[in-house]
């Protein structure tokens, strides 16, 4: 994937460069037309990554920290992250119990879970673990970690303070992950306007570029299609969308005809616009070309594309159809 940029979109080239080296790395701004400030939002890993957080955690952690929160809707993945590098510094701590054995209190693995609490929530395997899963396994431990804290409390950013402290009983423990936390990205509910949760949806869904398209499916690291995408994608950033391309045109708002696209705004396909086969997320414009990430086909990834952007022009056997900003 090529990723020359046009300068009218602004932080475009990085968030391309990230999706075409196949990381979710959500790197360190946003789309600057998506809205500024979007510092710490409750959505499961939409906002995006600091200077800390890219300098301190692996890479291969910080993607794994991403995906697993995006499995708890309301979990932010950067407390997932300070509790993985308070417990093992992102896996790396050569300290008993984080690559064999057990530390003094019975914790294993990088996320430190006792094995009865590892055991309770270490399926189903996520992309990338052991079978059978292994407290050890970095994916098995996060996604088991995330599991758990959903299962206390993050889900739906309910109560994040006692999801941590389930997690380690001890207040001192709840303050430091959470001071990380947001040094990390993001530990507070924010309101959520139309373009921030735009470019919140917008970098969740770069961030499955390369997952396999499947018919009805919605689950990160296994599969989507393209409202599947587009609904995971919005919900992460706090707003709830019908199910069907059809379903999500049909609630808009539209975006007025000639009003330039935002990053984050859903952009239609199909024969009409009351027969509405696929949809997308605006992402920018890249050598002069709008470009959109979806879900395209059976046999195809997740992946960024370019499309027309003047309604009415065609899109392979389609035509553009419009745009709509949920909100």
């Amino acid at each position: 994937m090529s990723v020359a940029l046009d300068d009218t979109t602004p932080g475009l080239a990085a968030k391309l460069a990230a999706a075409a080296g196949g990381l979710v790395l959500l790197v360190a701004i946003l789309a600057a037309g998506a809205g500024a400030g979007i510092a710490s939002l409750l959505g499961g890993g939409s906002a995006a990554a600091s200077e800390a957080a890219t300098t301190e955690i692996p890479p291969a952690m910080l993607a794994l920290y991403q995906q697993a929160a995006a499995s708890c809707p309301g979990l932010p993945w950067s407390v997932l992250a300070a509790i993985g590098t308070v417990e093992s510094d992102n896996g790396t701590s050569t300290l008993p119990g984080v690559h064999t054995g057990a530390n003094s209190a019975g914790a294993e693995g990088p996320m430190q879970m006792l094995a009865a609490s590892f055991a309770a929530y270490d399926t189903p395997v996520p992309p990338g673990g052991a079978t059978p899963p292994s407290p050890y396994d970095p994916a098995d431990a996060v996604y088991a970690a995330a599991r758990m804290l959903c299962a206390d409390g993050a889900r739906d950013g309910a109560d994040i303070e006692a999801a941590v402290f389930s997690y380690d009983h001890a207040t001192w423990y709840v303050d430091e992950v959470l001071a990380l936390a947001q040094s990390y990205g993001e530990t507070a509910a924010q309101t959520v306007t139309a373009a921030s949760a735009g470019g919140a949806a917008l970098d969740w869904a770069l961030a499955q570029v390369g997952t396999p398209y499947v018919w009805g499916g919605e689950t990160p690291g296994v599969g989507f299609d393209c409202s599947g995408l587009t609904q995971a994608a919005y919900r992460a950033a706090g707003i709830s969308l019908p199910r069907s391309a059809q379903a999500q045109y049909d609630a808009g708002p539209l975006v007025p005809g000639g009003q330039p696209l935002q990053p984050g705004e859903l952009v239609f396909f199909g024969e009409s616009v009351t027969a509405v086969d696929h949809v997308g997320i605006y992402v920018g414009v890249q050598d002069g070309q709008s470009v959109m990430v979806d879900a395209p086909h059976d046999g195809a990834d997740v992946r960024v594309e370019p499309f027309p952007d003047v309604v009415g022009d065609a899109w392979g056997d389609e035509i553009y159809l419009g745009a709509t900003q949920p909100g």
